[in-house]
């Protein structure tokens, strides 16, 4: 079992990263988000598991433990493989996963590419009761609340990143930088789109 990869970052495409350990290159499947924060030559270390089929040995990969657990479970529902329980962690993430359980509500399972209405409730009824509940998880947008990370967030959402990765980004920057500038929306954002890279822009619009 491959539980974790830590090594070099070869190629980063839009839902997979190559990376090089020990010689050796692991080609993993990512969600969009992981993969628009690698870049070549950084190190990257991701939590995996290894899914063995007949005619393939496929690696996916998260960028923490909570992701990489959520990403087993979905496993065990009725209908959903690797591929779908990756696309439910990318487009919903782990609290906004946990809160549609707790709420036995599946719609927003159901705006999932490749998950249909029945899938979308099994999810709901076998994944109730082994979820941590929604209040015991960091919501993706805590530390962006007020006024002005709100706004930066939003902006980086219209540029094409996720909230998920445009509040953790702003969260980090506007404790990294002078508070004269946390404070103004025009002066954080530049700073968090140079955390965030010009090549990541890019990528993000797509």
């Amino acid at each position: 079992m491959i539980s974790s990869v830590h090594g070099t970052v070869l190629h980063a495409g839009t839902d997979v990263v190559e990376v090089l350990v020990g010689g050796m290159g692991f080609t993993v499947a990512v969600t969009p988000d992981v993969a628009r924060t690698a870049r070549v030559g950084d190190a990257i270390e991701l939590h995996t598991t290894l899914i063995v089929r007949e005619d393939a040995l496929s690696l996916f990969g998260f960028a923490d433990r909570a992701e990489s657990a959520l990403f087993g479970v979905l496993l065990g529902v009725t209908g959903v493989g690797p591929k779908s329980a990756l696309g439910v962690i990318a487009t919903l993430g782990v609290d906004q996963i946990a809160q549609a359980v707790a709420d036995d509500d599946d719609a927003p399972f159901r705006r999932v590419s490749g998950i249909g209405p029945k899938t979308a409730k099994l999810i709901v009824v076998q994944l109730a009761g082994k979820l941590a509940p929604p209040s015991a998880t960091a919501s993706p947008t805590s530390g962006a609340s007020d006024p002005v990370p709100a706004q930066v967030v939003a902006a980086l959402v219209g540029l094409g990143w996720s909230e998920r990765v445009a509040a953790e980004a702003v969260t980090t920057v506007a404790a990294d930088v002078p508070p004269a500038d946390a404070a103004k929306v025009p002066a954080l954002l530049r700073h968090v789109l140079a955390y965030l890279g010009p090549a990541r822009q890019g990528a993000g619009r797509g």
